[in-house]
C-alpha cells in the first residue's frame, strides 16, 4: 500500500466537503493508501478550527494517521535549500511551510497529495512527486 502525505489544502477541502480532485482522491482511496501527515500540516488544518468539539474530533481523527518525526532541524535546512532553490529558477513559493512540508515528502520518499499550486513549481524544481488524481 502507497504511503500518501496528504496537504492542508486538501484536509480543508475534505473536512469542509468542497469537492475538489485532491479532496475526492483522498475520500474515495482511503482504504487504498496509508495517509501520512506531518507537524506543520497537524498544525496549520488545527489552528483554523473555531469550534471545540470539532477540534477534538479532527485533533483525535490525525492521531490515526501516521506521522513524520524527522529532526526538525535538519527538516529546516532542507526546507530553506529548497525554498533559495525555487526562488533562483525563478519562481516564489507564497508559503514557506510548503517548502517544509514538501521536504517531509522528500525525505520519506513519499507522494504529496495537495490542492496548491505552488507545490507544481517545487515538484518541477526538486525531487517532489506528487499525488495524481
Amino acid at each position: 500500500m502507497d504511503i500518501v502525505l496528504v496537504d492542508t489544502s486538501v484536509w480543508i477541502n475534505f473536512f469542509k466537503a468542497n469537492e475538489t480532485g485532491s479532496s475526492l482522491f483522498l475520500k474515495n482511496n482511503l482504504s487504498n493508501i496509508i495517509v501520512a501527515t506531518c507537524p506543520v500540516i497537524v498544525q496549520e488544518v488545527l489552528q483554523g478550527i473555531l469550534s471545540d468539539k470539532e477540534f477534538k474530533v479532527v485533533s483525535s481523527y490525525f492521531n490515526t494517521l501516521t506521522k513524520f518525526s524527522d529532526n526538525p532541524y535538519e527538516l529546516a535546512l532542507d526546507a530553506a535549500r529548497l525554498y533559495r532553490d525555487i526562488r533562483k529558477a525563478g519562481f516564489t513559493i507564497r508559503k514557506p511551510n510548503d517548502c517544509l512540508i514538501a521536504s517531509y515528502a522528500i525525505k520519506n520518499n513519499v507522494k504529496l497529495l495537495h490542492d496548491d499550486k505552488d507545490f507544481y513549481y517545487i515538484a518541477m524544481n526538486s525531487g517532489l512527486q506528487v499525488q495524481s488524481t
